[in-house]
């Protein structure tokens, strides 16, 4: 562990307010209380600098690269300066052997307390011989540094879910962190790359409360990746009122209609993208006019045709009917379950009537 964060802040002229108002962005950002946002700023204050280690696998440099383009001076720039980065092939100034023992020596130092950030798959197949750093195969380095490490983040899609490694045919034998590690706990950050302030979002959280935030079934962050992109996305009204783009470049597109019918995955993609933006917020790519490709999603890349719609009604008065009979049936699911605590087995298997739907 390194000195207290304040110091950082302190050498680089950041001021108590401005760091008062980073805390309490980011724990809106996050949708905890306000009162958190106090809370952030004192722990995270007398914390240490965290000693961080990234190992980059089966990956394109996409993610270091995401995390890296942040606009200066930035509130992201800032979380990554408060910790110590001990060991990052793009970004360390040392090579070769001085970067292994650089490595070695972060494990040594802060066993149990550092965390280790792993963007791209790991190779599987021929024993992981299909990639490898300074001789040792990614299988055998995250099995190495993995058991030492306080917590896992998994960033991008192809740590968090074999991303486009694992696409078929998969010849690697790509899979995910979590198919490997199964005692410690991993939060996926995935994305084809993730956005930046999620990344130090998770960080600043770590930071605060010793913990990885609540996660979604996938082991996402709930504050980033409870929602879809279509329930957040501006061109939602359009997709109510049934007005779609047919063309990237008809009348329907230069509006800013829906993006459905030219393959658009948003209804069924969960990431922050449309409130967060990218580029400092500036845009996102369905303001620049194309579909969200479902980057966050499993699979992505073997989900179907980008430019083909999703096989799901796009008919508001479809979805509308399709909602009444899903809504019906869970009430009717309810009914049941609750039959069956007060009267047995028995109860759970009467017969449904009208009555019931009516209900």
């Amino acid at each position: 562990m390194q000195g207290p964060l304040i110091d950082t802040l302190v050498r680089q002229g950041v001021s108590r307010r401005s760091f008062m108002k980073y805390c309490a962005t980011l724990a809106s950002l996050m949708a905890l209380p306000p009162a958190a946002g106090r809370a952030m700023a004192q722990a995270m204050a007398a914390a240490r600098r965290p000693s961080v280690i990234w190992l980059p696998f089966q990956e394109c440099t996409g993610c270091t690269e995401s995390i890296t383009r942040s606009h200066s001076p930035s509130l992201e720039g800032m979380i990554f300066d408060m910790v110590s980065l001990d060991y990052q092939e793009t970004l360390m100034a040392a090579a070769g052997h001085q970067a292994e023992e650089a490595l070695e020596k972060a494990i040594e130092d802060n066993k149990g307390q550092f965390l280790l950030i792993i963007d791209g798959s790991v190779a599987t197949g021929l024993d992981g011989a299909y990639s490898c750093i300074a001789g040792r195969t990614n299988l055998d380095l995250l099995k190495h540094v993995a058991p030492h490490a306080a917590a896992i983040v998994a960033v991008g899609s192809c740590a968090a879910f074999g991303g486009i490694p694992k696409a078929k045919p998969n010849p690697t034998g790509a899979v995910a962190v979590s198919d490997i590690i199964k005692d410690k706990p991993i939060v996926n950050v995935p994305g084809c790359p993730p956005i930046p302030v999620v990344m130090t979002g998770v960080l600043a959280h770590f930071l605060t409360f010793g913990s990885l935030p609540e996660l979604d079934r996938l082991g996402r962050p709930k504050a980033f990746y409870g929602e879809t992109i279509h329930d957040r996305c501006y061109r939602r009204p359009f997709y109510d009122q049934g007005k779609f783009a047919k063309t990237f470049d008809d009348e329907g597109a230069r509006k800013g209609w829906c993006l459905f019918e030219l393959g658009c995955k948003g209804p069924v993609t969960y990431n922050a993208c449309a409130t967060v933006k990218w580029n400092a917020g500036t845009s996102w790519p369905v303001e620049g006019g194309h579909g969200c490709l479902g980057c966050s999603e499993p699979d992505f890349w073997d989900g179907g045709g980008f430019y083909k719609a999703l096989s799901m009604p796009a008919d508001p008065l479809k979805m509308a009917a399709t909602a009444a009979v899903v809504g019906a049936a869970a009430g009717v699911a309810a009914s049941f379950a609750n039959r069956a605590k007060k009267g047995g087995a028995k109860a759970a298997h009467e017969t449904v009537t009208l009555a019931d739907l009516e209900k």
